[in-house]
């Protein structure tokens, strides 16, 4: 089986890649190292995991709505690299981005599930796309317990106060619950059926719905408040202009 990917030149084909068991392979989209399924292309050495490889090109993401994200298969700013909007790490391969806004998310952050579960906490977590009162500062990681940066995506149960980096909650294990938005369809691994469903997520739903509640209210209010700021931004945009 073969697929074409709009970032090589060559034909890419699917391989089943073996812990230990061959030299490390480094996905070309997002710089981290290969294991299960892969496209690649042995002539290059260029692979791409499946997330990578399956992104769509182009999507609207609810954490920057005003513009379309386009997927660059590298950066195109003179550093060479860009600053991920959501985790605040450094990329140099494939990113979502907004040239506008100079807005950039790995393509792993922009799959990243709008709720989910972890074992530090007995609710669901709402993804929250950055802190709009000033007040965030004082939060810590409830995870690493260190600060968090307000401007960065984080994982919060408002009606607890518990709040944790959308890394400490996604580098361990974790069930979503609702992971939206979507990049791209599986693919099937080559040489077997339909599989056993390895890597998918087992849906689990947040058992109290008064706490439910509550942290979807405080979601909303977020979201409000940010619209809100939005809207005085672009007033102040559009008022400039005019002198």
């Amino acid at each position: 089986m073969e697929y074409k990917h709009f970032s090589h030149p060559h034909n890419l084909r699917v391989y089943q890649v073996i812990e230990k068991e061959q030299d490390e392979l480094i996905c070309s989209g997002c710089d981290s190292t290969i294991s299960g399924s892969a496209f690649g292309c042995w002539q290059c050495k260029f692979f791409l995991h499946e997330q990578c490889g399956n992104a769509k090109r182009g999507m609207q993401h609810p954490s920057h709505p005003m513009h379309h994200l386009t997927l660059l298969p590298s950066t195109t700013y003179s550093a060479g690299t860009f600053l991920c909007n959501a985790c605040g790490h450094a990329g140099s391969a494939f990113s979502l981005c907004c040239p506008l806004c100079d807005f950039d998310l790995h393509v792993h952050c922009a799959s990243l599930p709008s709720i989910l579960n972890h074992h530090s906490h007995f609710h669901g977590l709402n993804l929250v796309y950055g802190f709009p009162d000033h007040n965030a500062s004082s939060y810590l990681c409830d995870i690493c317990h260190k600060h968090l940066d307000q401007k960065l995506w984080s994982y919060n149960c408002f009606a607890c106060n518990f709040h944790a980096h959308a890394s400490c909650v996604t580098e361990q294990k974790s069930i979503a619950t609702k992971p939206e938005p979507e990049l791209g369809a599986r693919v099937q691994e080559s040489g077997s059926g339909s599989g056993s469903g390895q890597g998918q997520y087992e849906k689990t739903e947040i058992e109290d719905p008064v706490l439910k509640a509550q942290a979807e209210l405080q979601a909303l209010q977020l979201q409000m408040q940010m619209s809100h700021e939005l809207a005085n931004m672009m007033a102040s945009f559009n008022l400039s202009s005019f002198v």
